[in-house]
């Protein structure tokens, strides 16, 4: 899905986070080995039908054959596309970083449900599943209402799109011996996907 130019316009400007607030919510959501050979970094969007296909038909691949064995790291990187992703990736960043994964996987997989059923109230529905997650109602409300962890978000976003040229999710970009900042946009079946990651390895 390709990023509106800017459906996020609305929000505050942006402002810098302190190091201790990067080093918290803002720390690294990644699974799989540190010294893995190669590394990819997925830019997505909670809102995106993409994503969320990736994510179903082509990720529980990629994490079986791959992260599990120890031949990838892959890391998460938010690209809020609208505000209710944006919402959405507050609150996933606000749970202890184990959860992270799980909850980001959750949210994908019931997608249709929580983002775009007729009559949904989205942050009710958020609210619900973070719940499910460990967030109590008081933390979520005051996890939506923070401006840093929003700007901060947002601030990773604009640099992405200006460093590496990202606009669009998903985007993976990958990084090994044979590849420095490889960019591949799309739904990248996992044949695709593992011939990236091949290249990347120098092999």
């Amino acid at each position: 899905m390709i990023l509106s130019r800017r459906a996020l316009l609305a929000v505050p400007a942006l402002a810098i986070a302190t190091p201790a607030f990067a080093d918290t919510k803002l720390s690294e959501r990644a699974i799989g080995d540190a010294n893995a050979k190669v590394t990819v970094v997925e830019f997505f969007s909670l809102t995106c039908p993409h994503c969320a296909a990736f994510a179903r038909d082509t990720l529980p691949q990629v994490r079986d054959q791959m992260v599990t064995t120890g031949k990838l790291r892959y890391v998460f990187r938010d690209f809020p596309l609208d505000q209710v992703a944006l919402t959405a990736a507050m609150v996933a960043r606000s749970l202890p970083p184990e959860r992270y994964e799980p909850f980001v996987s959750a949210l994908l997989a019931s997608q249709a449900r929580w983002a775009f059923a007729r009559g949904v109230n989205t942050t009710e529905e958020l609210a619900k599943m973070s719940g499910l997650a460990g967030l109590s109602r008081a933390k979520f409300d005051s996890t939506i209402a923070d401006n840093d962890l929003r700007n901060a978000i947002l601030a990773d976003q604009e640099d992405a799109e200006k460093t590496l040229q990202v606009d669009s999710t998903p985007t993976f970009i990958f990084n090994g011996p044979g590849a420095k900042n490889k960019k591949a946009p799309g739904e990248l079946s996992f044949a695709e996907f593992a011939k990236l990651v091949s290249d990347a390895s120098g092999t």
